[in-house]
């Protein structure tokens, strides 16, 4: 881990942000053009979404279109929202295909589970955290986290398409990892000590027989000069138990004080999703959290949102 004192661009605070301008991408019309050809063939000829690829052709044209979205992601603030799909010229299994062909344009799909799942609906089902769901098929607030925290790969990128919004609350709330590392380097080196050693993650039952249910990294580590973070509170508690180590005392405190810093509201920006937008965040040092929410009464009216994990192509 780097010793000196974090100064880095991504570093940012909501003071420092120049608000939805610097976050916010237009789908340019040249790549949505590109696209719309693959759902007119998806129309001609039904098939699984996830079964349509871009061609190498295709995918250099929109990654070029998609450039500035990944120039945010890498070197900007880490989140951007691509504005929009025009949800009232497709359907909703036409709308989810061109979100995966965009995905393709920023990075390859990855599974989100054992069972191979790459496309992953994120909407309430009444199930509870605490019989060993994710917080994505639940409406409580997840928590500040990233994505596959306990995932032995990584995902780059997650992805959101909004197809339908709740009835209030679900507030999208997006920190650096970088500003909170700087803090805690800055304020509480001590802490940090702590968070930089390995922590027992609870798989979520994401595990293959033979497989053991939880696994070890820390919360803070470097690949080179890059920052890498893995973190769900809730998911080290559990697993630490199960790997029969409780947390120590000094573990709680530290997870506190991380919890306390990553929740400043002077460190995040905010806002609400619309339909057809799409959310991406650097999964490698974004923190991101949704708050709780309230669905509306009626079933084709419910919050529901399509996630897509992305790794990076070599």
């Amino acid at each position: 881990m780097p010793t000196q004192t974090i100064r880095d661009p991504r570093a940012w605070t909501a003071g420092n942000l120049d608000g939805r301008p610097a976050w916010t991408v237009p789908l340019s019309d040249a790549c949505l053009a590109i696209l719309e050809r693959h759902v007119q063939r998806l129309r001609e000829n039904s098939r699984p979404v996830t079964e349509l690829q871009l061609s190498e052709a295709e995918r250099a044209t929109c990654g070029r279109e998609l450039q500035p979205a990944l120039a945010i992601l890498e070197k900007g603030c880490g989140f951007v929202v691509l504005d929009r799909l025009p949800l009232e010229r497709y359907s909703t299994p036409e709308a989810q295909a061109l979100y995966w062909l965009i995905g393709q344009g920023l990075g390859r799909p990855i599974d989100q589970n054992v069972q191979g799942t790459l496309l992953y609906d994120v909407r309430d089902t009444g199930k509870d955290v605490s019989y060993g769901v994710r917080f994505s098929v639940t409406n409580a607030e997840s928590s500040f986290h990233t994505d596959n925290s306990f995932g032995p790969t990584l995902a780059d990128y997650v992805g959101l398409l909004c197809l339908q919004t709740a009835k209030s609350g679900g507030l999208n709330q997006i920190v650096s990892g970088y500003t909170v590392h700087h803090e805690l380097a800055e304020r509480h080196p001590d802490v940090l000590e702590i968070l930089d050693q390995p922590f027992h993650i609870d798989r979520r039952g994401g595990v293959r027989p033979g497989e053991p249910e939880t696994i070890q990294f820390p919360i803070f580590a470097w690949d080179g000069d890059r920052l890498i973070c893995r973190y769900l509170r809730y998911w080290i508690e559990v697993g630490q138990q199960k790997a029969k180590q409780p947390l120590t005392p000094a573990q709680v405190q530290a997870l506190d004080t991380l919890d306390q810093v990553v929740s400043r509201p002077e460190f995040r920006a905010e806002f609400y999703l619309e339909r057809g937008q799409m959310l991406f965040v650097n999964n490698r040092w974004i923190f991101h959290n949704r708050t709780a929410f309230q669905d509306h009464p009626e079933p084709e009216r419910r919050r529901h949102y399509v996630r897509l994990w992305l790794q990076v192509r070599a």
